[in-house]
């Protein structure tokens, strides 16, 4: 397997806080999925949970657009779910999958890192 790609980002939760205060709920579902939300929100640590998400999204679009191409890859065209083994999981949509598909990628390896109100992600695309 080789490396075709790779994306790194990290997202203060207090900046996502200040957006939420600015922008609300339209903020929202503008960045994340009804299922990233859903899962969010019974969480003590909401904000860094959607950091996390945030800073993920981020590194798959770096991964995905090295070149720098406008793909029209938006926020929902990519999502992290939870497997019940509790590691995260990339999954694209449209222009992010069809992207992906073009790189001739096989595999999306993601992680994510949450310490002292920040939080981190790394997406390696593989062949």
């Amino acid at each position: 397997m080789a490396v075709i790609g790779i994306g790194i980002d990290v997202v203060p939760a207090d900046r996502v806080k200040e957006m939420l205060d600015r922008h609300g709920s339209r903020m929202l579902e503008r960045l994340f999925t009804p299922s990233e939300l859903r899962y969010a929100e019974d969480l003590a640590h909401k904000t860094l949970f959607l950091a996390g998400r945030l800073a993920a999204k981020e590194a798959a679009y770096k991964a995905l657009c090295a070149r720098g191409a406008d793909l029209g890859i938006r926020w929902q065209h990519l999502e992290v779910i939870r497997l019940p083994d509790g590691r995260p999981e990339l999954h694209l949509y449209g222009p992010a999958l069809r992207r992906f598909e073009a790189l001739g990628a096989s595999s999306a390896l993601l992680s994510l890192s949450h310490d002292g109100g920040i939080a981190a992600a790394v997406v390696i695309l593989q062949s």
